[in-house]
Protein backbone atom coordinates (compact mmCIF):
# COMPACT_ATOMS: atom_id res chain seq x y z
CA UNK A 1 0.00 0.00 0.00
CA UNK A 2 2.53 2.73 0.99
CA UNK A 3 4.64 1.51 -2.55
CA UNK A 4 1.30 2.43 -4.41
CA UNK A 5 0.30 5.86 -2.29
CA UNK A 6 4.22 7.06 -3.60
CA UNK A 7 3.53 5.95 -6.91
CA UNK A 8 0.28 7.37 -6.88
CA UNK A 9 1.60 10.77 -5.45
CA UNK A 10 4.42 10.68 -7.84
CA UNK A 11 2.15 10.80 -11.23
CA UNK A 12 -0.12 13.34 -10.11
CA UNK A 13 2.13 15.52 -8.84
CA UNK A 14 2.86 16.27 -13.10
CA UNK A 15 1.47 19.50 -13.32
CA UNK A 16 0.36 18.65 -17.01
CA UNK A 17 0.73 15.72 -19.18
CA UNK A 18 2.44 16.14 -22.58
CA UNK A 19 4.05 13.62 -25.38
CA UNK A 20 7.32 14.06 -23.91
CA UNK A 21 5.99 13.31 -20.36
CA UNK A 22 4.11 10.26 -22.06
CA UNK A 23 7.80 9.07 -23.91
CA UNK A 24 9.39 9.18 -20.48
CA UNK A 25 6.59 7.14 -18.76
CA UNK A 26 6.98 4.38 -20.99
CA UNK A 27 11.05 4.64 -20.86
CA UNK A 28 10.99 4.31 -17.19
CA UNK A 29 8.49 1.70 -17.38
CA UNK A 30 5.70 3.64 -16.00
CA UNK A 31 1.55 2.52 -17.33
CA UNK A 32 -0.08 5.05 -18.71
CA UNK A 33 -4.11 5.41 -17.61
CA UNK A 34 -6.22 6.48 -20.80
CA UNK A 35 -9.85 6.49 -20.70
CA UNK A 36 -12.87 8.10 -23.15
CA UNK A 37 -14.24 11.27 -21.89
CA UNK A 38 -17.22 13.29 -23.99
CA UNK A 39 -18.45 16.07 -21.59
CA UNK A 40 -16.95 18.75 -19.46
CA UNK A 41 -18.24 17.19 -15.98
CA UNK A 42 -17.09 13.67 -16.48
CA UNK A 43 -13.98 14.98 -17.87
CA UNK A 44 -13.54 17.31 -14.99
CA UNK A 45 -13.68 14.24 -12.25
CA UNK A 46 -11.54 12.39 -14.37
CA UNK A 47 -8.90 14.95 -14.79
CA UNK A 48 -8.70 15.59 -10.70
CA UNK A 49 -8.84 11.90 -10.28
CA UNK A 50 -5.15 11.89 -12.15
CA UNK A 51 -5.81 10.17 -15.86
CA UNK A 52 -2.90 10.73 -17.82
CA UNK A 53 -5.12 10.74 -21.47
CA UNK A 54 -8.53 11.29 -22.23
CA UNK A 55 -9.80 10.65 -25.72
CA UNK A 56 -12.45 12.06 -27.20
CA UNK A 57 -13.14 9.17 -28.94
CA UNK A 58 -15.69 8.57 -32.00
CA UNK A 59 -17.72 6.02 -29.45
CA UNK A 60 -19.26 9.28 -28.76
CA UNK A 61 -21.25 7.53 -31.90
CA UNK A 62 -22.25 4.72 -29.24
CA UNK A 63 -22.46 5.55 -25.61
CA UNK A 64 -23.84 8.71 -26.37
CA UNK A 65 -26.07 9.19 -29.33
CA UNK A 66 -27.01 5.67 -29.75
CA UNK A 67 -25.89 4.13 -33.05
CA UNK A 68 -24.38 0.88 -33.44
CA UNK A 69 -21.30 1.71 -35.39
CA UNK A 70 -19.01 5.06 -34.70
CA UNK A 71 -19.59 5.86 -38.57
CA UNK A 72 -22.29 8.13 -38.44
CA UNK A 73 -20.61 11.00 -36.25
CA UNK A 74 -19.06 13.78 -37.85
CA UNK A 75 -16.16 16.03 -37.66
CA UNK A 76 -18.31 18.95 -36.35
CA UNK A 77 -19.99 16.95 -33.39
CA UNK A 78 -16.19 15.62 -32.62
CA UNK A 79 -15.17 18.89 -32.34
CA UNK A 80 -18.31 19.83 -30.14
CA UNK A 81 -17.51 16.99 -27.69
CA UNK A 82 -13.57 18.01 -27.42
CA UNK A 83 -14.60 21.38 -26.36
CA UNK A 84 -16.78 20.50 -24.22
CA UNK A 85 -13.74 18.22 -22.64
CA UNK A 86 -11.13 20.67 -23.16
CA UNK A 87 -12.64 23.18 -20.40
CA UNK A 88 -13.00 20.68 -17.62
CA UNK A 89 -8.89 19.48 -18.50
CA UNK A 90 -6.53 21.10 -16.02
CA UNK A 91 -3.83 18.21 -16.14
CA UNK A 92 -4.81 14.98 -18.76
CA UNK A 93 -3.91 15.20 -21.99
CA UNK A 94 -6.24 15.31 -24.61
CA UNK A 95 -6.65 13.41 -27.81
CA UNK A 96 -9.67 13.38 -30.22
CA UNK A 97 -10.49 10.87 -33.23
CA UNK A 98 -11.12 12.04 -36.59
CA UNK A 99 -14.23 10.10 -37.43
CA UNK A 100 -14.91 8.14 -40.27
CA UNK A 101 -14.72 9.74 -43.69
CA UNK A 102 -12.41 13.00 -42.43
CA UNK A 103 -9.37 11.63 -43.17
CA UNK A 104 -9.01 8.75 -45.38
CA UNK A 105 -8.10 8.74 -49.08
CA UNK A 106 -7.33 12.77 -49.37
CA UNK A 107 -4.63 13.79 -47.35
CA UNK A 108 -5.36 17.59 -47.47
CA UNK A 109 -8.75 16.69 -46.04
CA UNK A 110 -7.13 15.00 -43.64
CA UNK A 111 -4.76 17.82 -42.31
CA UNK A 112 -8.17 20.14 -42.67
CA UNK A 113 -9.75 17.92 -39.88
CA UNK A 114 -6.69 17.90 -38.01
CA UNK A 115 -6.12 21.56 -38.05
CA UNK A 116 -10.27 22.23 -37.17
CA UNK A 117 -10.02 19.92 -34.23
CA UNK A 118 -7.20 21.81 -32.83
CA UNK A 119 -7.92 25.12 -33.90
CA UNK A 120 -11.84 24.96 -32.36
CA UNK A 121 -11.54 22.35 -29.89
CA UNK A 122 -7.87 23.14 -28.23
CA UNK A 123 -7.02 19.75 -28.28
CA UNK A 124 -3.32 18.19 -27.91
CA UNK A 125 -3.61 15.31 -30.32
CA UNK A 126 -5.32 13.47 -32.94
CA UNK A 127 -6.11 10.05 -33.26
CA UNK A 128 -6.39 7.80 -36.75
CA UNK A 129 -7.03 4.27 -37.33
CA UNK A 130 -4.97 2.71 -39.66
CA UNK A 131 -1.60 1.78 -40.86
CA UNK A 132 0.35 2.27 -44.13
CA UNK A 133 -2.82 2.80 -46.27
CA UNK A 134 -3.46 6.08 -44.07
CA UNK A 135 0.63 6.84 -45.18
CA UNK A 136 -0.36 9.86 -46.71
CA UNK A 137 -2.72 11.71 -44.51
CA UNK A 138 -0.46 10.84 -41.06
CA UNK A 139 2.81 12.46 -43.05
CA UNK A 140 0.48 15.78 -44.15
CA UNK A 141 -0.81 15.99 -40.61
CA UNK A 142 2.35 15.61 -39.02
CA UNK A 143 4.13 18.54 -40.91
CA UNK A 144 2.17 20.70 -39.66
CA UNK A 145 2.66 20.02 -36.19
CA UNK A 146 -0.02 18.43 -35.28
CA UNK A 147 0.56 15.20 -33.00
CA UNK A 148 -1.01 11.97 -34.22
CA UNK A 149 -2.21 8.62 -32.04
CA UNK A 150 -2.29 5.75 -34.12
CA UNK A 151 -4.80 2.61 -33.91
CA UNK A 152 -4.13 -0.68 -35.10
CA UNK A 153 -5.77 -4.38 -34.23
CA UNK A 154 -9.20 -3.74 -34.47
CA UNK A 155 -10.63 -0.64 -35.87
CA UNK A 156 -14.14 -0.06 -35.54
CA UNK A 157 -13.97 2.66 -38.60
CA UNK A 158 -13.71 -0.36 -40.78
CA UNK A 159 -16.27 -2.70 -39.09
CA UNK A 160 -18.45 -3.20 -42.24
CA UNK A 161 -14.77 -4.39 -44.36
CA UNK A 162 -13.93 -6.73 -41.03
CA UNK A 163 -17.49 -7.69 -40.85
CA UNK A 164 -16.87 -8.47 -37.07
CA UNK A 165 -15.89 -7.07 -33.96
CA UNK A 166 -13.89 -10.24 -33.01
CA UNK A 167 -9.80 -10.34 -32.15
CA UNK A 168 -7.46 -9.42 -35.21
CA UNK A 169 -4.07 -10.47 -35.92
CA UNK A 170 -4.69 -14.08 -34.75
CA UNK A 171 -3.30 -15.08 -38.00
CA UNK A 172 0.47 -14.73 -38.95
CA UNK A 173 0.08 -12.63 -41.93
CA UNK A 174 -2.26 -10.21 -40.06
CA UNK A 175 0.08 -9.90 -37.15
CA UNK A 176 3.07 -9.84 -38.89
CA UNK A 177 1.63 -6.45 -40.77
CA UNK A 178 0.10 -5.18 -37.57
CA UNK A 179 3.75 -5.28 -36.35
CA UNK A 180 5.13 -3.36 -39.81
CA UNK A 181 2.29 -1.15 -39.89
CA UNK A 182 3.20 -0.21 -36.08
CA UNK A 183 7.09 0.31 -37.00
CA UNK A 184 5.75 2.66 -39.98
CA UNK A 185 3.70 4.60 -37.71
CA UNK A 186 6.74 4.96 -35.39
CA UNK A 187 9.10 5.96 -38.19
CA UNK A 188 6.22 9.00 -39.74
CA UNK A 189 6.71 10.45 -36.00
CA UNK A 190 3.62 9.30 -34.03
CA UNK A 191 3.76 9.58 -30.28
CA UNK A 192 1.69 6.73 -29.33
CA UNK A 193 -0.14 3.67 -30.80
CA UNK A 194 -3.48 2.21 -29.62
CA UNK A 195 -3.83 -1.50 -29.87
CA UNK A 196 -7.17 -2.61 -29.89
CA UNK A 197 -8.68 -6.45 -29.12
CA UNK A 198 -5.28 -8.40 -30.52
CA UNK A 199 -3.79 -11.65 -28.98
CA UNK A 200 -1.86 -10.33 -25.85
CA UNK A 201 1.30 -11.82 -26.76
CA UNK A 202 1.13 -10.00 -29.89
CA UNK A 203 0.94 -6.64 -27.80
CA UNK A 204 3.77 -7.48 -26.22
CA UNK A 205 5.95 -7.93 -29.27
CA UNK A 206 4.20 -4.36 -30.79
CA UNK A 207 5.28 -2.61 -27.30
CA UNK A 208 9.14 -4.12 -27.58
CA UNK A 209 9.13 -3.51 -31.45
CA UNK A 210 8.79 -0.13 -30.92
CA UNK A 211 9.93 2.58 -28.68
CA UNK A 212 6.77 4.94 -28.35
CA UNK A 213 3.74 4.28 -26.00
CA UNK A 214 1.86 0.97 -26.56
CA UNK A 215 -1.90 1.80 -24.94
CA UNK A 216 -4.07 -1.94 -25.39
CA UNK A 217 -7.75 -1.74 -24.94
CA UNK A 218 -8.03 -6.00 -24.85
CA UNK A 219 -4.70 -6.28 -25.72
CA UNK A 220 -2.95 -7.78 -22.75
CA UNK A 221 -0.97 -6.29 -20.24
CA UNK A 222 2.98 -6.44 -21.72
CA UNK A 223 1.70 -2.81 -23.37
CA UNK A 224 2.52 0.52 -21.18
CA UNK A 225 -0.75 1.70 -20.84
CA UNK A 226 -4.70 0.61 -20.89
CA UNK A 227 -7.78 2.44 -22.10
CA UNK A 228 -11.62 1.63 -21.71
CA UNK A 229 -14.33 3.60 -22.67
CA UNK A 230 -15.71 5.26 -19.71
CA UNK A 231 -19.42 4.27 -19.71
CA UNK A 232 -18.20 0.67 -19.23
CA UNK A 233 -15.87 1.33 -16.98
CA UNK A 234 -18.74 3.03 -14.58
CA UNK A 235 -21.32 0.32 -15.25
CA UNK A 236 -23.42 2.86 -17.31
CA UNK A 237 -23.73 0.21 -20.22
CA UNK A 238 -25.26 -3.32 -19.70
CA UNK A 239 -25.02 -4.83 -23.16
CA UNK A 240 -21.63 -4.53 -23.64
CA UNK A 241 -19.11 -6.99 -22.46
CA UNK A 242 -15.80 -8.06 -23.69
CA UNK A 243 -13.47 -10.00 -21.85
CA UNK A 244 -11.06 -6.90 -21.91
CA UNK A 245 -13.83 -5.39 -19.59
CA UNK A 246 -13.37 -4.81 -16.24
CA UNK A 247 -16.58 -2.82 -14.85
CA UNK A 248 -15.29 -1.06 -11.67
CA UNK A 249 -18.78 0.05 -11.12
CA UNK A 250 -22.66 -0.73 -12.10
CA UNK A 251 -23.40 2.71 -12.22
CA UNK A 252 -26.96 1.43 -14.78
CA UNK A 253 -28.52 0.28 -11.41
CA UNK A 254 -27.06 2.72 -9.68
CA UNK A 255 -28.99 5.19 -10.94
CA UNK A 256 -32.06 3.55 -12.17
CA UNK A 257 -32.69 3.01 -8.55
CA UNK A 258 -32.25 6.77 -7.71
CA UNK A 259 -34.67 7.53 -9.98
CA UNK A 260 -37.17 4.95 -9.18
CA UNK A 261 -37.12 6.54 -5.45
CA UNK A 262 -37.29 9.93 -6.78
CA UNK A 263 -40.61 8.91 -8.56
CA UNK A 264 -41.72 7.54 -5.87
CA UNK A 265 -41.03 10.51 -3.62
CA UNK A 266 -42.85 12.47 -6.48
CA UNK A 267 -45.66 10.19 -6.63
CA UNK A 268 -46.22 9.96 -2.81
CA UNK A 269 -45.89 13.97 -2.10
CA UNK A 270 -43.02 13.17 0.03
CA UNK A 271 -40.98 15.25 -1.75
CA UNK A 272 -40.55 18.19 -1.59
CA UNK A 273 -40.81 18.28 2.38
CA UNK A 274 -40.87 21.32 4.02
CA UNK A 275 -37.34 21.71 4.45
CA UNK A 276 -36.90 21.65 0.75
CA UNK A 277 -39.32 24.34 0.23
CA UNK A 278 -38.81 28.00 0.20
Amino acid sequence: MRAKNILMSTYKDIKRITTHVLQEMKDRGEKISMLTAYDYSIAKILDAAGIDILLVGDSASNVMAGHQTTLPITLDQMIYHAQSVIRGVERAFVVVDLPFGSYQGNSTKALNSAISIMKEAGAHAVKLEGGVEIEDSIRRILSAGVPVMGHLGLTPQSIYKFGTYSVRAKEEAEANQLISDAKLLESLGCFSIVLEKIPADLGTKVAKAVNIPIIGIGAGDGVDGQVLVVHDLLGLTKDFSPRFLRRYLELFDVIKGAVEEYITDVKSGEFPNKKEQY
